[in-house]
């Protein structure tokens, strides 16, 4: 196994865009890809959501990237990766590689996808982080010879296979928590069942952290051991741990009033994902940041696992009713406000003790995939033990250390 640079055993090219208010520019037949195209679990794409006419190719002097060419975003983000199962075009945030015959574009695919992290600490800029065609070339890999890379490719696939297949069956069991939801309880927006009907600030004690509070206390500290829950650690009922920001608890006890308690149920109120919840657990001590609301239940009225996923319900009533802003925003009295209905305790229990049920076979999936994506990785990273492990050029890691 020999170690070469990506530009010796490939030709790296980038795009560009055609001016958009020229009209004889779009809408022609050929393909025009964008990073904002490539999702994560992309593998082969065909057809992009824009076309460019033959004079602009002309006028722009666009490269083709022809059928098999790695595509890798190269900002905003860096690090997405497909391959093109046609001819396409691309603007210029890709460095793509056309792959010689010393390299199978699938093999590049998979090591790449493997190394968005140290393809992200390659970005330089100050505005935001690009990688340029100079670093893309120069990175340093290891190359099995051909026939090895397709058979760690096979095995990839048939990896890829089964993760694909267990992510489906957390999704499948989300579905299954929200048909039961309405099952028990109807639709909680019509209220159909006709349950008693309140107000979140009849039953809830909601707050957030005030901007004050944040500008003259708010101290990040990584060392802190309270978790600063953000809009971004926000999503879909669940408590995303990526990217964590912590404080003292000193900072935290300076704010009582925004501290958060197992089983308070945390709302974004403004941005992009405005509406969503999650629940506060256990597993760290948790401290309201800026964008996030808290709302503490009574617990003689609610449950708050009920009462958490009543909200994920209404998620579009509270966005369609949201401020008439350029930024959507909910203030506390507005939150306050929102109608709610409120089943008997013992049913709500029941969807409880349902939901536990459910997320128990949820992480037996999600412990699993991570076990395999860990696998998948080392498939292509060297073994810790070999001579190789460890080495660094100009003090930084190869590509296959990572």
């Amino acid at each position: 196994m020999r170690r070469v640079k990506l530009g010796q055993i490939c030709e790296v090219v980038s795009g560009g865009t055609p001016k958009t208010n020229v009209e004889e520019y779009w809408n022609g037949e050929f393909n025009w890809i964008t990073p904002a195209e490539i999702n994560d679990n992309d593998y082969i794409i065909s057809d992009t959501k824009r076309k460019i006419t033959q004079l602009a190719i002309e006028k722009k002097k666009l490269p083709l990237l022809p059928k098999g060419t790695v595509l890798l975003s190269s900002r905003a983000p860096i690090g997405k990766v497909a391959i093109t199962g046609k001819e396409m075009y691309c603007n210029q945030g890709f460095k793509n590689l056309i792959c010689s015959d010393e390299i199978c574009n699938e093999y590049l695919y998979w090591y790449l996808k493997s190394k968005k992290e140290y393809l992200n600490s390659l970005g330089r800029g100050a505005t935001f982080k690009e990688i340029s065609k100079k670093i893309v070339e120069n990175i340093e890999i290891k190359l099995p010879e051909i026939e090895r890379q397709r058979k760690i490719v096979d095995k990839l696939k048939k990896v890829d296979k089964i993760i694909q297949r267990r992510k489906n069956q957390s999704r499948l069991l989300d579905v299954v928590v929200q048909a039961r939801f309405v099952e028990m309880f109807g639709d909680p927006i019509i209220n159909n069942m006709s349950w008693p009907e309140s107000t979140i600030g009849d039953g809830c004690f909601v707050t957030k952290l005030a901007g004050f509070e944040y500008s003259k206390y708010i101290e990040y500290d990584d060392t802190g051991d309270v978790v600063m829950v953000k809009a971004q650690n926000v999503k879909n009922g669940t408590l995303n741990r990526k990217d964590l920001s912590f404080i003292s608890n000193e900072v935290s006890d300076a704010l009582p009033r925004s501290q958060l308690l197992p089983g308070d149920v945390v709302m974004t109120y403004v941005g992009a994902n405005i509406g969503d919840v999650a629940l506060i657990d256990d597993k760290y001590k948790y401290h309201l940041a800026p964008n996030v609301a808290k709302i503490r239940v009574d617990a003689k009225i609610y449950n708050s696992v009920y009462f958490m996923y009543m909200l994920m319900f209404l998620n579009s009533y509270i966005v369609k009713n949201s401020a008439d802003t350029a930024k959507a925003a909910l203030g506390m009295e507005r939150i306050r406000k929102l109608k709610v209905f409120i089943p008997t305790y013992d049913l709500q229990n029941q969807f409880a003790a349902f939901v536990q049920q459910v997320n128990k076979s949820k992480f037996v999936i999600h412990k699993f995939l991570y076990c395999t994506t860990h696998n998948t990785q080392s498939i292509i990273k060297p073994r810790p033990n070999t001579k190789e492990s460890g080495k660094t050029r100009g003090g930084k890691p190869y590509a296959d250390e990572f």
